[in-house]
């Protein structure tokens, strides 16, 4: 057994029935011509082999009587692959559209907190003999690095323990959850002191800094309501898109930006042509763009990120002018966020008390309107940089995104792998029809910002199993 951090278990609390906090992975996989007859069976079996190396799939969340404290996970549960991993078929002709419309619908339904906290979905009727499998797992079981390294070990692209016989846990007693409940909160009670210590160096930064009177070391500004902000419906909406890492690069190099400056560059291009289109106005944007604090390799669970605000300058026409403003918002940004402390927020998260976190999550997403927070979320992570294989399968793309939040309905979640930058766009069911709108004015931006930059407008085609949109 083990006990939740507060930030996992303030992304528990924060799940309603029309917020759902499972982020989704998607893996497109080609079947050479000998491995034509790789079924849901045999990949069960793939991920039974695998289980010692994928922990977290065998966490049972087990919650504390009376809500005394934060669940905890009972590492080695019951497991039922038939339950856990489903059969799914595409419509003709098995393309892009057709499976961005099923993880949509796949992404619509929360997962049932009597089960470990993940769902996988076995996809054939892809075109050119390939298979897509669609795993849904909770925030609360791991954020997008820790993500990022179990699905490399599901791969065998990273070493995990060895095989061995999957041995379950006996069941906690109540006894048992309320001992360690109090031993806990003694233990939490004794890091107050370590706590209080870190947030006061965190102001004394902020006073002793040059940029101290600068609003970025709040927040940017207010954000402003816009179409995409409004009680958000428990449908959900997905789409996808592809461009070559190695041209992003390129874009980058010559205009002086990182991948993650591109990628909000390309996003805020994306939004200004929606906002106009929708609004009839295009003001500033506010995105809450993840930041971790924990790269290790070996974590393959738990959430060690804070979530930055960064001003998107949708209100430019001009696309160079939205890379220079992206690059230096987002460099702001994480200076603030130094100077604050990147675990500020994770801290005192452990000191949320349960019942009313989730209550104020309940009253948080029921609201009608712009949440006053933030716009949207973007994030950007690196994936694997070779090719994974699933039952001497190859993966040949990967596509992740993460939820929705309370008064935003829309997610850009970009996820890089091997040669590919591979961008996916969440929406509920009221913000767009189709989503990939959005996916489409990122790469119609992406095209546009080349052009100034006086680089090719044609660019690499990168392999990807999936017809255009």
């Amino acid at each position: 057994m083990k006990r939740l951090s507060g930030w996992d278990a303030v992304l528990l609390y924060s799940e309603t029935p029309n917020v759902h906090m499972h982020t989704i992975k998607a893996a497109v996989i080609e079947l050479d011509s000998d491995r034509h007859d790789f079924d849901i069976d045999a990949f069960r079996e793939v991920i039974r082999g695998r289980l010692n190396k994928l922990e977290p799939f065998c966490y049972q969340l087990v919650e504390i009587p009376f809500k005394l404290h934060h669940p905890m996970w009972r590492e080695n549960c019951e497991l039922d692959l038939e339950y856990h991993i489903r059969p799914w078929r595409l419509p003709a002709p098995g393309g892009r559209r057709e499976l961005d419309e099923a993880i949509g619908r796949i992404a619509s339904t929360p997962l049932d907190r009597t089960h470990p906290l993940w769902e996988m979905y076995f996809i054939e009727g892809l075109a050119n003999h390939r298979i897509a499998v669609v795993g849904k797992i909770h925030h609360a079981l791991a954020d997008g690095v820790a993500s990022a390294n179990l699905m490399a070990r599901g791969m065998d692209l990273q070493p995990g323990p060895d095989g061995g016989p999957y041995v379950c846990d006996p069941a906690p007693t109540t006894r048992q959850l309320m001992g360690s409940a109090f031993a806990d909160h003694l233990r939490h009670v004794g890091r107050i002191p370590a706590t209080i210590r870190y947030t006061a160096q965190g102001l004394g930064r902020v006073r002793r800094s040059s940029r101290k009177l600068s609003p970025e070391l709040s927040r940017p500004f207010e954000p402003p309501p816009t179409f995409m902000n409004h009680k958000i419906t428990p449908e959900r909406r997905f789409a996808t898109a592809t461009l070559a890492l190695a041209d992003v690069k390129e874009t980058g190099k010559r205009l002086g930006a990182t991948i993650n400056d591109m990628v909000l560059a390309m996003s805020a291009g994306a939004l200004r042509t929606l906002l106009l289109r929708y609004d009839g106005q295009a003001e500033p944007l506010l995105a809450s763009v993840p930041m971790s604090f924990d790269f290790s390799p070996e974590r393959i669970s738990g959430n060690r990120f804070t979530g930055v605000l960064v001003g998107l300058p949708t209100d430019s026409d001009d696309p160079l002018e939205r890379v220079r403003c992206s690059h230096e918002n987002a460099i702001a940004a994480k200076e603030s966020n130094q100077l604050m402390g990147p675990e500020l927020v994770s801290r005192w998260a452990a000191y949320m008390p349960p019942a009313p976190t989730q209550a104020f999550f309940r009253w948080a997403s029921g609201r009608d309107g712009h949440n006053g927070l933030l716009n949207l979320n973007i994030s950007n992570v690196p994936g694997p940089r070779e090719r994974g294989r699933v039952g001497g399968a190859l993966v040949t793309e990967i596509y992740s995104v993460g939820p929705l939040t309370a008064g935003s309905g829309l997610n850009i979640t970009v996820w890089s792998y091997v040669d590919q930058l591979n961008i996916s766009v969440l929406s509920d069911g009221a913000t767009l029809k189709d989503p990939h709108e959005v996916t489409e004015a990122m790469v119609a931006d992406f095209i546009e910002i080349r052009r100034a930059a006086g680089l090719s407008e044609e660019l690499t085609v990168v392999e990807a199993a999936m017809a255009p949109a």
